[in-house]
Parts: C-alpha cells; sequence; structure tokens
C-alpha cells in the first residue's frame, strides 16, 4: 500500500460493489482502504467511494472502489455507477438466504449495465458467523462455477480473504487489459491492405489500464 493516496499514480481503474443491504459492502471497503471495521456501521446513503494506492512491481496504481446502497430507492443511480467500472465485488451475507438468493437480480443488472469483460468476483461474506450459516460454500461455489465467476468467502470482521478478494480482481482485470494493449501494439504494426485503406487502432483509455498481482489459489474464468 503506497504511503500517501495524493502520491501520483501510473494508472487508475474503478471497480464496484453491489448486493443487498446489510451484506457488509462498507465493511469490506473500510476493511481494504483502511484497515478498519466498524460494529455500528450504517447503511450507505447513495454512494460512497473510497481509494487506494498498490506498488505493483515500479508502477503504482490506484484503485477507486465505489460501494453503493441496496436499496431499491437508490436503484436510479445505475448508468453512472456502472460506467467505467472495469471490475466488481458481488456481494452476499453467509447467514442470510435471501441475499444469496438476490444474487442473480444483481448479476443480471451488471452485466445489463456494466462492461462486457468486466471482471466480477462472488464474495460470501461474514464467514466469521458460521455458526448461523444459512448458505453453504458449496452452493457459492456452484453457482460461481455456472456464471463464470470468481468467489471467495470473507470476513470484514476478522480480516479474512479481504485483501485477497480485492487484489485477485486487480490481477484478472491486468490479465484482460494487457492483452488489448497487446492486441492494440500488434494491430498498429500491421500494414493497410493497400495505400487507400485506413489503418485501424485499438485505444485503451489511460483509466482503463491496470497493474498486476500474482494470482493467488482460485482462478477467474474468462
Amino acid at each position: 500500500m503506497a504511503d500517501s493516496i495524493d502520491e501520483e499514480c501510473d494508472y487508475l481503474f474503478k471497480a464496484v460493489l453491489i448486493g443487498d443491504s446489510g451484506v457488509g459492502k462498507s465493511n469490506l471497503l473500510s476493511r481494504f482502504s483502511k484497515d478498519e471495521f466498524r460494529l455500528d456501521s450504517k447503511p450507505t446513503i447513495g454512494v460512497e467511494f473510497a481509494y487506494r494506492n498498490i506498488k505493483v512491481g515500479d508502477k503504482l496504481i490506484k484503485a477507486q472502489i465505489w460501494d453503493t446502497a441496496g436499496q431499491e430507492r437508490f436503484r436510479a443511480i445505475t448508468s453512472s455507477y456502472y460506467r467505467g467500472a472495469l471490475g466488481a465485488i458481488l456481494v452476499y451475507d453467509i447467514t442470510r438466504k435471501l441475499s444469496f438468493e438476490n444474487v442473480s437480480k444483481w448479476l443480471w443488472e451488471l452485466r445489463e449495465y456494466g462492461n462486457s469483460d468486466m471482471v466480477i468476483v462472488l464474495a460470501g461474506n461474514k464467514s466469521d458467523l458460521s455458526h448461523s450459516r444459512e448458505v453453504t460454500e458449496e452452493e457459492g461455489k456452484i453457482f460461481a462455477e455456472t456464471e463464470g465467476l470468481c468467489f471467495m468467502e470473507t470476513s470484514a470482521l476478522e480480516n479474512v480473504n479481504v485483501e485477497r478478494v480485492f487484489l485477485d480482481m486487480i490481477s484478472k482485470i491486468h490479465q484482460i487489459t494487457s492483452q488489448k494493449i497487446l492486441e492494440a501494439k500488434l494491430d498498429e504494426t500491421i500494414p493497410s491492405p493497400s495505400l487507400h485503406s485506413a489503418k485501424q487502432t485499438i485505444h485503451i483509455d489511460d483509466h482503463e489500464v491496470t497493474a498486476t498481482k500474482q494470482p493467488s489459489y482460485y482462478c477467474c474464468s474468462n
């Protein structure tokens, strides 16, 4: 983590947190960005976001993570919320079956409004409350595998897999954007078919470029 959030970064990318209200999205973000957890955390009103600088190799990456309210009355912000997002962490509460059942609705929204190559991670939060579990880890894995998502159970309270779930998302985003950059460079080296044909160039915006960390024990599906 960088010493100062104001330090000049090499790349900036945006990711979003979505899921029902009360599943722990804000505490996941707080734990990742500030290593803090609040038992008295209040529901998010509208949209909040936080930054974290991550040093990867010789590059400094600024991750902009957006958190939104899960309540329906705030859904009018949908299009602007997803605009430009390269990744998403879809969160449910392992002690609330309904929050897991609603994952399908949130996933539909992500795919409707988000980029087609957005990296989506499914996170079963509150693994510290396994004695009150209503959703098995196997159920989460099966859903993720069926939909081609990454999957991990997390605990914002005990700081279990929080760092990992965010950084693995960054790693997968890097794989996709790096491939785009490579394709753009290759395209620029291909000569035009004729003197009268214009060469096409793929443009990659700076904010769509990120950096990588070695993947952890699970892989996201392409």
